[in-house]
């Protein structure tokens, strides 16, 4: 099954938990065991999983990327000012896949989903939730 869910981004750079939405979708497909899949649609943005106990870890990922990866120095700059978010997200990554375990996402306690976004803010970023089960036909309760 594919599903596609839209968010809102409210600044230029930020990390922003979509992990609740993703469990409803994987808990509606009924798939017992399997895989699932989340890309993000855009060439500056990017799909993290990181801890969400608070601000902090992902406000360090955006400092760190800052760092690494300042804004107005990249050749891509001439075009339209934002090679910086074009690098941060082939960096990250536009996709992350997460086993599906006895019907529940296989998440540790700590970990969620972030879409990352790095060339905001944007009224929409569509992110693509692909679930592909096992084969065995089993599903959950």
């Amino acid at each position: 099954m594919q599903e596609i869910i839209t968010i809102t981004t409210t600044a230029r750079e930020g990390l922003y938990d979509i992990t609740v939405p993703i469990k409803r979708i994987a808990s509606k497909s009924g798939v017992s065991t399997g895989i699932l899949n989340v890309y993000v649609r855009g060439a500056t943005a990017a799909i993290m999983i990181q801890e969400n106990w608070d601000d902090s870890v992902q406000n360090d990922v955006i400092t760190l990327l800052r760092k690494l990866i300042p804004s107005g120095i990249w050749e891509h700059d001439a075009q339209d000012g934002n090679g910086d978010s074009h690098l941060k997200a082939g960096l990250i990554g536009p996709s992350e896949s997460i086993p599906i375990i006895d019907g529940n996402i296989g998440l540790s306690t700590w970990q969620n989903i972030f879409l990352c976004e790095f060339d905001g803010p944007r009224d929409i970023r569509e992110i693509v939730i692909t679930i592909m089960d096992d084969g065995t036909g089993k599903v959950t309760p």
